[in-house]
């Protein structure tokens, strides 16, 4: 069968999302919807977190911290780091107001994917790919969540926390296959070197001030050596 019009651009980023990533999204988002379960919330909650917060930092503090306000200023400040990614890929996305489409869609996996991928494609096929990776990565973060919600009695506390940690794992192999070129290399070493300043900052704070500096720093290096 031969894929409609609108959506046969979309096709070549969707197969990408097929197989590892697929597997690691599905895994992390598995174990929430687990964690979800064990917590005694139900399944609308567990969805509503997946598919609109959209990134696991965020969701887990949704999950643990009591209180409306609380629960949702944690988890915006948790999802903050999102904005630096979404202004380092939209320069790949083209102009106009269709890039917007992209925004609710920038997570870790569709994004460290785009960064690899998007700068080889010709500029009208950017966007498609970036959409057709980012809905079935969406999608299998639904579908995953909804089966560790179903699946929690079956499941130990180990499995679960391993499985939290298959997607920053994955990431982490993304980053190392870059390690080849100067700029990427330069940002993932400053990134390391600064890590232990998250531990000095506020818990909300850490995480996004270590790669506030850590990318500043890369990038003074980078003006230093001529961009190279």
């Amino acid at each position: 069968m031969r894929a409609s019009p609108l959506l046969a651009p979309l096709r070549p980023g969707a197969l990408a999302a097929l197989g590892a990533p697929a597997i690691a999204m599905g895994a992390t988002f598995l174990a929430f919807g687990a964690a979800v379960a064990a917590a005694g919330r139900g399944l609308g909650w567990a969805l509503g977190a997946s598919l609109l917060v959209y990134g696991m930092a965020g969701q887990l503090v949704l999950l643990q911290v009591a209180g409306v306000v609380p629960a949702a200023l944690g988890a915006t400040i948790a999802n903050a780091r999102f904005l630096p990614m979404a202004l380092a890929l939209a320069p790949w996305l083209g102009s106009g107001g269709r890039r917007w489409l992209a925004l609710p869609f920038i997570a870790i996996t569709p994004w460290a994917a785009a960064m690899r991928v998007l700068p080889g494609l010709p500029a009208p096929a950017r966007l498609p790919w970036f959409l057709g990776f980012a809905l079935v990565s969406w999608v299998m973060a639904g579908l995953a969540t909804a089966a560790g919600h179903a699946a929690a009695p079956l499941l130990s506390p180990l499995l679960l926390a391993a499985l939290l940690f298959t997607n920053p794992l994955y990431f982490a192999l993304l980053l190392a296959a870059e390690l080849r070129r100067p700029a990427q290399r330069r940002a993932i070493l400053a990134g390391v070197l600064l890590a232990p300043v998250a531990l000095w900052l506020p818990p909300a704070w850490g995480l996004l001030g270590a790669g506030l500096l850590g990318g500043t720093l890369a990038f003074l290096l980078g003006l230093r050596r001529g961009g190279g």
